[in-house]
């Protein structure tokens, strides 16, 4: 029998797509359009998970339903502790099924998720998202991508729903762990490093640009909730990321948020998914939703009446892939009966998902390789390193750091020594607890067991002082949150109020020479923790009684270095005065307590700088450093401001900058560079690492800008002494904003440049003229800056 042509890899994949399409019933399309979450199982006796996201099926519904084929399998291996070659196992069953059971044959598309690391049993736990932007150092993220990228393909996954785009300007949001944090430059150049890295030279993994667009934006910092903004600050905020990653790493997916924006629900924006995603931006990939998302615009948002009307609002907006089953989908060919949506929409998505099923070449290398399976790989264990030593950022210093040999050391707090307080939210055994499941977490280094490594044992002590959470459970009142105005609903907080370990944490500080007070969070999703997707907070202040226990011990007059290692930023209740060090690792990882020791010890000398800042108090939220002159108030609001504002990170040496030159004053705006250099001196006496930030201010435009806008920067490692000439070069395509017609414009006139260590502290400032009439951007306008040092 002849093959036919869609199985000929020979052949076009527009002429396999357009073969195998005119073959398939609509129910076999419409298979095409989801995903399964399923209990896969080797013997191929799959079932059904049974839970609220997904809820359960009986086996025959099962297998009739997946008969017809399938989109994707959701998370065959991230869902539950099942060991790699066991899970590849199951996996490799379900397609097996899928090639010879169905009356196509076509094949299952795998995806996973893979934020800081492959979520799935063994793979590397890698620092979390805040950490990956404290380097600014994109060639070792794309570094980091690589390593995730490989860890997910030998485990058959295709698609992996990573990065987090999300530009978070309030500390309250949960999820402002899994960002890289406040500043839109930074994270688009960042999430390019990561998806060039992920998805290799050809894109045979999809990475999963998320949440488009503004999820971090919501009211008060709350989970799922509305945003309100206009065009201009969404464009030139929160998508400028989304754009970069598009265009510059030619990102295979993108997943919508799960708010609206101004009434309308993104899942069913057909401006957002289609008019800028692909006609303006040229996306070529899959729009994938995220989980339950079409569901909710018919039971939270209120704008479809039912299943089959919410399928079709999504997929008309431009939608490909409903995740993580068929909630919805199921409903298509409903909705195609009562004429919600066109046989020939229908089609459109089904050759898109054909397209990159045809692409990566599925169809030719459908299973997984069980006995090629690596994870834990020396590269990746040593990225992951590489990422906790680059990120941890010295906040305050008065000169006991780095650590002198010999001194006894109290190593004190509740993340001192507990393994999950240096993993986020979507690392693998932090995110089983909602599953009442517990994985071994043997690979991770706490910060007690790093610096006992790096002191001895004998110069160590330890006191735990308090916990975040007396118990790690599942249990979201509401899940996934929401409740009715109507609706009173009292939550109990979870925090320990115990305060007897308080004591026995103050004797042990008394009898050292310095105390290191391991502070911070506990992640976990939907309330297994005081941080991550759907643990929002009113307030900065320490979790539970964690300020009790700094306080105590500082009241012991021992020098005390504090080590925050958390989800987003807090205040220490005015102890920063009191502190000799405080030092911030974010979720360092499984190398976490190895790098942490290391930078604390001086034999990796600190170069992580804050991505986001660090405000006041939560009445200053939403707070971040490229704000409008007004946004402090008239007169200015005692809450505003950061004392610890973006870029800001201190070295054990100290760098002097100077001698700042334009190569031209005035430029060009057409096709112009600005070009400025300057010199880096180490003034001090140890070598180090410093990280120039170039932030420019457009001195008169026609709407409001901000006040500073990071625009470039480098890393430089220089010996004691050291003099290097740096050089900073930044199109005049990069100093745009979005005008009054919508469109991205660069206008003439003057700006002031300004470089420096910070923010905050910048030491050199020029003032650069662009000449010439004002011009709209074309589509591939120049997006990025060039450093050498």
């Amino acid at each position: 029998m002849e093959k036919p042509d869609y199985k000929n890899a020979g052949l076009s994949i527009e002429v396999r797509i357009s073969d195998l399409l005119k073959r398939m019933t609509v129910e076999e399309k419409i298979a095409q359009l989801h995903a399964a979450w399923l209990v896969l199982s080797e013997d191929g006796e799959h079932r059904a998970r049974a839970d609220a996201f997904t809820g359960s099926a009986d086996p025959e519904t099962l297998r009739t339903m997946l008969s017809s084929g399938l989109g994707q399998i959701t998370r065959p291996l991230g869902t539950r502790s099942i060991d790699a070659a066991h899970g590849v196992r199951a996996l490799n069953r379900l397609q097996k099924f899928m090639l010879e059971e169905t009356r196509l044959g076509i094949p299952v598309m795998s995806h996973e998720e893979c934020l800081s690391g492959l979520m799935a049993k063994g793979a590397t736990l890698f620092p979390s998202s805040l950490a990956y932007g404290a380097t600014f150092d994109p060639a070792l993220i794309e570094r980091v991508g690589k390593a995730i990228g490989e860890e997910a393909r030998a485990v058959g996954c295709h698609q992996g729903l990573a990065p987090v785009l999300d530009v978070a300007r309030d500390a309250r949001w949960g999820r402002t762990e899994e960002s890289f944090g406040e500043d839109p430059y930074l994270a688009g150049i960042l999430a390019t490093a990561y998806v060039k890295g992920l998805q290799g030279e050809r894109r045979e993994l999809l990475a999963t640009l998320k949440h488009y667009a503004g999820h971090s934006a919501s009211e008060g910092g709350r989970n799922h909730a509305p945003v309100h903004m206009g065009w201009r600050e969404l464009n030139d905020v929160f998508l400028l990321p989304f754009e970069m990653a598009v265009k510059l790493a030619n990102a295979g997916s993108v997943m919508p948020a799960y708010h609206d924006i101004d009434g309308e629900p993104v899942h069913a924006s057909y401006h957002l998914l289609t008019r800028v995603l692909r006609e303006d931006w040229g996306f070529d990939g899959l729009i994938v939703a995220d989980y339950v998302g079409i569901s909710l615009l018919y039971q939270h948002h209120g704008v479809a009446a039912d299943r089959a009307s919410a399928a079709a609002q999504a997929f008309n907006a431009g939608l490909d892939i409903e995740l993580p089953g068929d909630d919805c989908a199921r409903d298509l060919k409903q909705a195609l009966e009562r004429g919600l949506i066109s046989q020939d929409k229908l089609d459109e998505i089904v050759r898109r998902i054909l397209a990159e099923k045809f692409r990566i070449g599925l169809f030719e290398k459908p299973y997984a390789d069980e006995g090629a399976i690596v994870l834990q790989s020396a590269e990746a264990v040593a990225a992951a390193r590489t990422v906790a030593e680059q990120s941890v950022t010295i906040l305050d210093n008065d000169g006991i750091l780095p650590l002198a040999p010999g001194r006894k050391v109290a190593v004190i707090g509740p993340t001192a020594d507990d393994p999950l307080a240096l993993l986020g939210d979507y690392a693998f055994p932090v995110h089983l607890i909602l599953s009442s499941e517990e994985e071994a977490v043997e690979n991770v280094v706490t910060p007690l067991a790093g610096l006992r490594a790096a002191l001895g044992e004998a110069q160590v002590t330890y006191a735990r002082g308090c916990n975040i959470l007396d118990e790690r459970k599942a249990g979201a009142p509401v899940f996934p949150g929401d409740v009715d105005d109507s609706t009173s609903l009292e939550q109990a907080s979870a925090l320990s109020t115990r305060t007897d370990m308080i004591g026995e944490a103050v004797e042990t500080a008394r009898k050292a020479d310095v105390a290191i007070v391991c502070v911070g969070d506990l992640s976990g999703v939907f309330q297994t923790g005081t941080v991550g997707e759907g643990s929002d907070v009113d307030t900065l202040d320490l979790p539970g009684v964690q300020q009790l226990l700094l306080d105590a011990v500082l009241e012991t007059g021992t020098p005390v270095i504090v080590v925050l290692s958390s989800g987003r930023p807090y205040n220490l209740g005015g102890a920063e005065n009191r502190l000799a060090a405080q030092v911030m690792t974010y979720f360092g990882g499984q190398e976490g307590g190895t790098a942490l020791a290391a930078v604390l010890t001086g034999a990796v000398e600190p170069s992580g700088r804050l991505t986001i800042s660090v405000p006041h108090n939560a009445g200053a939220s939403p707070y971040y450093y490229n704000h409008s002159l007004k946004s402090s108030g008239t007169p200015i609001a005692r809450h505003f401001g950061s004392r610890y504002p973006f870029g800001h990170g201190l070295s054990y040496t100290s760098f002097e900058y100077a001698d700042a030159a334009l190569e031209s004053e005035s430029v060009d705006i057409e096709a112009g560079l600005v070009s400025l250099s300057f010199t880096v001196t180490n003034t001090g006496k140890r070598a180090g690492i410093a990280v120039p930030q170039l932030y420019v201010r457009d001195e008169l435009a026609t709407v409001v800008r901000p006040v500073k806008e990071l625009k470039a920067f480098g890393r430089v490692s220089l010996a004691a002494g050291e003099t290097r000439r740096c050089r900073f070069a930044v199109p005049t395509d990069m100093l745009n904003f979005t005008g009054h017609e919508g469109r991205r414009i660069v206008e003439p006139g003057f700006f002031t440049l300004m470089v420096g260590a910070s923010s905050g502290d910048t030491k050199l400032t020029q003032r650069v003229r662009l000449t010439g009439a004002c011009r709209t951007l074309p589509h591939d306008w120049r997006m990025t800056s060039g450093f050498a040092g």
